[in-house]
């Protein structure tokens, strides 16, 4: 009983571990500066269903330590395709104006190094 219990939780375990990186087959940074993190934070809040609707699958919010209007974002993808087309979407452009962000953001993109 406890081995049958062991390859169960090892099961689960790969399983979960697996999920965890065809979500994030691709990943997209994002950095900018934001005239107002508050104001920021709240466009960008506002923006999940439509971010989800485009095929974001998961994503997380950093601020500089030194400057807290200094904003990393990053955004993960099942696709290269689907990053890319996220992000020079113009809606996402006139969302990132009216939250305030500052210029031109720095966009790169990864894949997980462990394929």
């Amino acid at each position: 009983m406890k081995s049958l219990l062991l390859a169960g939780l090892l099961l689960l375990g790969l399983t979960m571990t697996v999920q965890s990186v065809q979500a994030a087959d691709v990943r997209m940074f994002i950095r900018h500066e934001v005239n107002d993190y508050a104001t920021w934070r709240k466009g960008y809040d506002g923006f999940n269903a439509e971010r989800k609707k485009l095929g974001v699958t998961g994503a997380a919010v950093y601020r500089s330590v030194d400057n807290p209007n200094d904003v990393t974002v990053t955004h993960d993808f099942k696709s290269a395709d689907k990053a890319k087309e996220f992000s020079s979407s113009p809606r996402l452009k006139e969302v990132m104006a009216k939250a305030g962000v500052k210029g031109a953001p720095q966009i790169w993109f990864t894949t997980n190094a462990a394929k």
